[in-house]
């Protein structure tokens, strides 16, 4: 799997299948991204090539770390304290990503009021931090 930012400055490749695949309604994702839910690939730190490699990132919030180009801005990745063994990489960064199709919800007590997803996938209200822990471990 292949992906680029914005303007094609930042590239990255993967050899390795995402370990889950999630929508996220916080607040937090919501700004970064500026649209009403993400959708994040969660990946073993290793299993990414960058080019240019990402460096230090910043952190406005404890706990998390970002990664964005510095030519466009494109948000590219994130780390979450609590998730420590894994970086998630926005889908819609990816050259496939109508083949990265979410299988849960996280922080779905942060859903928008107006924004109506009808799926059956499971919903937590919080991070889902357990979940998407176990699916670290078994991929």
């Amino acid at each position: 799997m292949t992906g680029r930012c914005y303007c094609g400055a930042v590239t990255f490749s993967t050899t390795r299948p995402p370990q889950t695949v999630a929508y996220c309604h916080c607040n937090d994702c919501r700004r970064v991204s500026g649209a009403p839910v993400s959708a994040l690939a969660a990946f073993a730190k290793n299993d990414l090539v960058w080019s240019p490699e990402l460096g230090a990132g910043v952190s406005h919030n404890e706990g998390v770390k970002r990664w964005f180009c510095q030519s466009c801005g494109s948000p590219l990745a994130a780390w979450y304290a609590y998730l420590p063994d894994q970086i998630y990489v926005p889908v819609g960064l990816f050259d496939n990503a109508s083949e990265l199709a979410p299988e849960s919800h996280s922080h779905g007590g942060s859903q928008l009021a107006w924004l109506h997803m009808s799926d059956d996938l499971p919903r937590s209200e919080g991070s889902n931090r357990d979940a998407l822990s176990e699916a670290a471990q078994t991929r």
